[in-house]
């Protein structure tokens, strides 16, 4: 992985960066999941929907480099049953955010860090779009002429996810901060966490 990585012409390298770049500060699905996550259980929170929602590009990243997402081009039922999966669980956060009236020093807790770094892995591996994104942008980046594809694509991917990773924590671990600040407005942060959620699954299901 290492040859490999040195014989990617750093042309490459800065193309890439300067997509991925724009890709991270573009307002998303996986943006808002994590400020909302941020927002309503603090610090540690955003950051672990973060971390869970880097999980989930690797996972599409290996998908993509295997091939097997081609099969949600092939049989468009596959991208409907996910997309709609993805959906329900995305109302689901909804209903729990808008319905929590639980303390909110509570929501720091290591069962919470837990809980939003698995919501963020489920909704981004249930996301089909990022799986077709992963595959359509990627290859790009690839030469046949330097090395097999899929590898190319494993380490661009892997490189994407970090970046991704970074930045997401940032903001993330920054709206929890912000949050902490206006403790007192606890009660308004919970529902429009769930507004977030919601507008999320609509977004989903009608795209």
């Amino acid at each position: 992985m290492i040859d490999l990585a040195l014989s990617i012409p750093l042309l490459t390298y800065v193309t890439f960066t300067g997509a991925a770049l724009l890709l991270y500060l573009t307002p998303g699905a996986d943006m808002m999941f994590t400020l909302a996550s941020g927002m309503r259980g603090g610090a540690r929170s955003g950051i672990a929907a973060a971390s869970g929602i880097g999980l989930g590009v690797m996972g599409h990243v290996i998908i993509a480099a295997a091939g097997l997402a081609v099969l949600l081009l092939t049989y468009p039922i596959a991208y409907d049953v996910l997309r709609y999966a993805g959906a329900a669980y995305l109302l689901w956060l909804a209903w729990n955010s808008w319905t929590d009236t639980s303390d909110p020093a509570q929501r720091q807790g290591r069962s919470d860090t837990w809980r939003a770094f698995r919501r963020g892995f489920m909704t981004n591996i249930l996301n089909p779009k990022v799986g077709l994104f992963v595959l359509a942008f990627l290859p790009q980046f690839a030469d046949p002429t330097i090395a097999p594809v899929w590898q190319q694509i494993l380490l661009l991917g892997t490189l994407l996810a970090l970046g991704e990773l970074l930045v997401y924590c940032v903001l993330g671990a920054f709206a929890g901060l912000m949050a902490a600040r206006i403790e007192r407005a606890s009660g308004w942060i919970s529902k429009l966490a769930a507004i977030v959620f919601g507008g999320l699954a609509l977004r989903l299901m009608w795209d």
